[in-house]
């Protein structure tokens, strides 16, 4: 491994630095000590960058803390002012080199691999780009913008030979992963149905005269932040709320379509056996409306109630939203009907011939009982004394020094996205009743020339993938 940085190091000083320095007009660096090639074996401990410092990032990096094998050697954002606010976490004891351009940092540093963690729609950007510099990627979820997008992922990832983990976390969660095998291996028969929430979608924005630049960003900030959008004048609500607007995201809020959404689609693939292909049939049940989250009466939680922990999160909210349903080859139904104030919001229901089995988040509950009381059920992750994503990272910390495939592969993360923007495109088209066939293996659909057109978008010059 120590000569694989050796190498890539040469490499990237020949090919990415003056890159790095035309895109950031060359004030890339905020403050970097020279390396020592070889100071720390990788063998023993793994050397990563963070990029993209929100309150994301921040939770990542105290998980990362608890790892004894990763070592943080630097952190990278292009807005200035989030790497002076991110430097309380650093551990006594330890520097972080701190940088504005990640491929400088890339370039100066030892790193094994990095957390791309940025906003949604600057992220298939940032992973190209490191994988091509050597680099295996930790990918927050969701790890794209389209469909189109995530593909040209996954095909990077396989050219550079990449280690891969996209931020679904449950797939490393060991009482998810246990329930999932259950209903994969026949435990509730076959799985006529599954049900799911019905997610919030994005909104569009609204042109708004633009406001002053906030203070300590460097001249370019804004542009590189904008990434592959339509530039537009600096507003706080697009800098601060961007998960909200389409431009930016799928849905990244809490009860949203590409937030929570994500984490509940990726579940029921895991259960479903539907890691690397996806549904067949899409079809529209109502018109897109502001909807409630749902009722929140003031009621008693009963003790299955695996979305109990997570009702409050989202209570009094609203959103654009409208039921879908869809279908996979075998027959499976998925039913987008959930409210947020019933049923698992982070999971799914699997509905079988012979009972039903619910998976959460680190929480399950069948139909009958006996379903889920097996002498090998795992402990839930807080009984271990363990954060949600802390097997998460050390699984893709295990996949860099073993080159296994991760728990969360960037293929597996390519199909959940996608079961995300099909709901978006179904919904934006506004055909209610009207099904739409999904071809999975070529990722198109076969009748609808409409909804193809909306698998990728255009991307400004210089964010090309």
């Amino acid at each position: 491994m120590k000569d694989m940085h050796l190498t890539r190091r040469a490499f990237l000083a020949a090919t990415t630095l003056s890159a790095a320095a035309v895109a950031t007009g060359g004030k890339t660096l905020v403050n970097a000590a020279e390396v020592v090639p070889g100071a720390v074996s990788p063998n023993e401990t793994v050397n990563i960058g963070l990029i993209g410092l929100g309150g994301r990032c921040r939770h990542l990096a105290q998980t990362c803390a608890r790892i004894p094998n990763v070592h943080i050697a630097a952190i990278c954002d292009c807005f200035r002012p989030r790497i002076d606010g991110f430097m309380d976490l650093q551990p006594e004891g330890q520097t972080w080199n701190q940088y504005v351009d990640f491929r400088e940092m890339i370039e100066r540093e030892n790193l094994d691999g990095v957390m791309v963690i940025t906003t949604t729609h600057a992220r298939a950007w940032v992973t190209c780009q490191a994988m091509a510099a050597g680099m295996d990627v930790y990918i927050e979820k969701p790890m794209c913008l389209t469909i189109a997008e995530g593909r040209e992922m996954v095909r990077q990832a396989r050219s550079y030979d990449r280690v891969t983990q996209v931020g679904t976390q449950q797939r490393s969660t060991p009482l998810n992963n246990w329930a999932s095998d259950l209903v994969k291996n026949g435990a509730i028969g076959q799985v006529k149905q599954v049900l799911a929430p019905d997610f919030f979608g994005p909104r569009d924005w609204t042109p708004k005269p633009g406001q002053d630049m906030p203070e300590g960003g460097d001249e370019n900030w804004w542009d590189v932040w904008t990434n592959q959008a339509e530039f537009r004048p600096y507003h706080r609500d697009l800098h601060l709320s961007w998960s909200t607007w389409r431009a930016y995201d799928g849905g990244g809020m809490s009860f949203g379509v590409t937030g929570w959404g994500t984490h509940s689609y990726d579940q029921i693939q895991r259960g479903l056996g539907t890691d690397e292909t996806g549904p067949v049939a899409i079809t529209l049940e109502e018109p897109v409306a502001e909807r409630p989250g749902g009722e929140f009466e003031e009621r008693e939680y009963g003790p299955d109630e695996t979305g109990a922990p997570f009702y409050h999160m989202i209570h009094g909210q609203s959103g654009l939203r409208a039921k879908v349903r869809m279908k996979y080859a075998t027959g499976t139904e998925l039913l987008l009907h959930l409210d947020a104030d019933r049923g698992p919001g982070l999971g799914c229901i699997f509905v079988g011939e012979n009972g039903r089995i619910e998976i959460n988040r680190d929480r399950i509950a069948a139909d009958p009982k006996e379903l889920i009381e097996g002498p090998d059920r795992p402990e839930p992750l807080a009984a271990q004394d363990l954060w949600e994503s802390q097997t998460h990272i050390e699984d893709w910390v295990r996949c860099i020094k073993t080159r296994e495939k991760c728990t969360a592969d960037i293929e597996y993360g390519q199909r959940s996205s996608t079961l995300c923007y099909l709901v978006n495109i179904a919904r934006d088209l506004g055909r209610v009743d009207e099904t739409l066939h999904w071809d999975p293996a070529a990722e198109r659909f076969t009748d609808s020339d409409e909804g193809n057109a909306m698998l990728s978008r255009p991307r400004r010059p210089g964010y090309e993938l």
